[in-house]
């Protein structure tokens, strides 16, 4: 039989008291309702707890045993279910791990890991490579933390919150003959192409928007990553459409145009387990990462 731990709160409130009626008025239940509950703690334990003497009521040996170990267990339990008012940063020891698509680190992970050392010298931040849309490691806490476009496959218990905007531009080294001014649809789609197919994300529709204006790349090669587009098209003359912002630090040293045909914008959310919602440690870390990817 499971036991009723509302037992222990009311054995702690008797033994403080030495009185049915004024445990019963502290636990604004009637003397009667109190009474029974005595018996039951009675028949629980085998020990009569409290027995008459005179006109109060005197604990017995066994109850005098129970008195400090109950009143310590309450205690503890209602600190266990009481709100948690806030953290305390610098004494906070904890790894949190983050999976975000490659470009997350490069662009906001140094600054990222800046500000909590400086705000909570004892947490590590773990970066993982983002290769899939399954939210099991949000649910099984493998993942506290995830940064992706929110897509149909994405759990529908994920939290959600947008981090920032982003939109496609064209990329070639700086030396490409498309390196120089505004790119026109006609040079863009002349042009030779790799294709970023991300795993696990849903059907790239780059070429879907550009077909409607009469563009159509010739695509010579596939990679899986941005970086790898990237790494192509500054020793190449290929020629990358990737995120904007996502790759900015992938960028540098690159020429990059925008695109002559203008391609739906998409959010970057910051997704997250409900269970963590009222954690103030993860409260505090979702915070800080929505102000690094805000700033410019």
């Amino acid at each position: 039989m499971i036991p009723d731990l509302n037992l222990l709160v009311a054995l702690d409130v008797l033994l403080a008291e030495g009185s049915v009626a004024r445990a019963a008025k502290r636990l604004r239940l009637s003397p009667s309702a109190m009474s029974r509950t005595l018996s039951r703690l009675r028949e629980s334990t085998g020990d009569a707890l409290l027995v008459r003497a005179g006109r109060g009521l005197v604990p017995t040996p066994r109850a005098l045993a129970l008195r400090e170990q109950v009143g310590a267990v309450v205690q503890e339990a209602e600190a266990m279910l009481r709100p948690v008012a806030g953290v305390d940063l610098s004494r906070l020891d904890r790894t949190f791990t983050l999976r975000a698509r490659e470009g997350f680190v490069e662009n906001f992970g140094a600054k990222l890991v800046a500000v909590v050392r400086a705000q909570a010298p004892g947490v590590r931040l773990r970066f993982l490579t983002k290769t899939d849309k399954d939210s099991a490691p949000l649910r099984d806490g493998s993942v506290d933390l995830e940064t992706g476009v929110v897509e149909r496959t994405i759990g529908p218990e994920v939290r959600a919150q947008s981090l920032f905007e982003d939109g496609y531009v064209g990329v070639v080294r700086s030396c490409h003959p498309l390196s120089a001014g505004p790119v026109s649809a006609e040079a863009y789609g002349a042009g030779v192409h790799v294709h970023v197919v991300l795993q696990g994300s849903e059907k790239a529709q780059i070429d879907d928007w550009l077909a409607p204006a009469g563009v159509t790349r010739a695509i010579v090669s596939e990679v899986s990553g941005f970086s790898a587009a990237l790494a192509l098209a500054r020793a190449s003359d290929l020629i990358a459409t990737v995120p904007e912002r996502h790759t900015a630090a992938l960028r540098v040293g690159m020429a990059t145009f925008s695109l002559p045909v203008d391609l739906p914008r998409f959010t970057v959310s910051l997704l997250w387990h409900p269970r963590m919602d009222g954690d103030p440690a993860h409260q505090w870390l979702r915070g800080l990462v929505r102000k690094v990817c805000a700033a410019r």
